[in-house]
């Protein structure tokens, strides 16, 4: 198989790694970006020459310019994808500028360069199944699942509907709240912030620079803004009427819903537990694949691969962390020497 990037921006750029690391081959064109030589096409036609599957992962508003470009050199057996956060506009776009002649599929991976860079798992795609070519939509999926990911169909409408009472509202809310300077150089914070912070962080850094595309090309976007603006405009009413003297039975409506209070302490526990462990059993997934991906930057650099230092001075670091948490170091640091045979072991299955 052979991929066609068209658009080689952030995404497309991580797209690109994915695309390596399953052996498949691609090249992309992008005339403001720096595409490695080996990768790098010199016009559209020899792009799209050849390629089996062409993904366009350009912004809305330039889709149905560049589809018409790309048009007099597409072929009737070939498929083209989109990768966008929204799905109504660009499934109209292609539509209208391939319709019946070209294989077209709407697509949205729900990952980014940061999730990618973490190696955070699993991966999902949303794939928008084609009524005018019903074979596209399985095309794309075993395209995404020869990358690793899982694949969800959804329609145009029903994805958008889901992105603006999620995406779009997590990115409203942590751009008012950095506009608003919460939580900025604060010597302290509760537990709730501070994972607050964490999900506003991994805005700014995955893709900030798509707020307002978000906001703008999602036709749901805007009534799902009016309506959570409506409910913290009626929960700052109905707050700034309480008396000062308000004691909380008195407010029902302003309570959070709460956890069973019938549940036994100890099942409780025991399920937080459980929950904890699992996340702990995926971050040590993760942990693996990083690992196996610096063993193949090493090996690129002509670097050796076991490197004593370096796993000394981790472990010199995770006890001082210990120590400053109030956790038996001995302990963590017995606890990441076993990681690290892990991570060996995974590097060695990899091979």
């Amino acid at each position: 198989m052979t991929v066609a990037l068209v658009g080689y921006g952030r995404f497309g750029r991580a797209l690109g790694s994915l695309l390596e690391e399953a052996g498949i081959g691609y090249r992309a064109l992008d005339p403001m970006a720096n595409i490695p030589e080996p990768h790098r096409a010199g016009s559209m036609r020899e792009l799209l020459t050849g390629a089996e599957l062409i993904v366009v992962a350009v912004p809305v508003p330039r889709m149905k310019e560049l589809l018409e470009t790309m048009l007099p050199h597409l072929k009737p057996e070939q498929l083209v994808l989109d990768v966008g956060s929204v799905k109504v506009k660009p499934v109209h776009a292609m539509n209208e500028v391939l319709g019946t002649r070209v294989p077209w599929v709407g697509t949205h991976p729900l990952f980014g360069p940061l999730s990618l860079a973490m190696a955070e798992r699993p991966m999902r795609v949303v794939v928008c199944p084609n009524p005018l070519h019903p074979d596209a939509a399985g095309r794309a999926r075993r395209f995404f699942e020869r990358l690793g990911c899982e694949v969800i169909e959804q329609t145009p409408e029903g994805h958008d509907r889901v992105m603006a009472h999620t995406h779009a509202l997590t990115f409203f809310v942590a751009k008012g709240m950095v506009d608003a300077g919460s939580g900025v150089d604060v010597p302290f914070a509760p537990a709730s912030f501070k994972a607050l912070s964490r999900t506003i962080e991994t805005v700014r850094a995955d893709a900030g620079h798509l707020f307002t595309a978000i906001q703008h090309e999602n036709p749901f976007a805007r009534e799902a803004r009016s309506h959570l603006l409506e409910a913290l405009e009626t929960i700052h009413r109905e707050l700034e009427a309480l008396p000062p003297e308000t004691t909380p039975p008195e407010t029902p409506g302003l309570e959070l819903p709460a956890l069973d209070t019938g549940m036994p302490e100890l099942k409780e526990t025991r399920e937080l537990i459980d929950q904890l462990d699992h996340e702990l059993v995926a971050l040590l997934a993760r942990r693996a694949e990083l690992a196996r991906r610096a063993l193949g930057a090493k090996a690129q650099a002509g670097q050796p691969v076991p490197d004593p230092a370096r796993e000394e001075a981790m472990l010199t670091t995770r006890r001082a962390w210990a120590t400053e948490l109030g956790v038996d170091p001995e302990g963590v640091e017995s606890i990441f020497r076993a990681i690290l045979r892990f991570s060996r072991r995974a590097q060695q299955k990899k091979g």
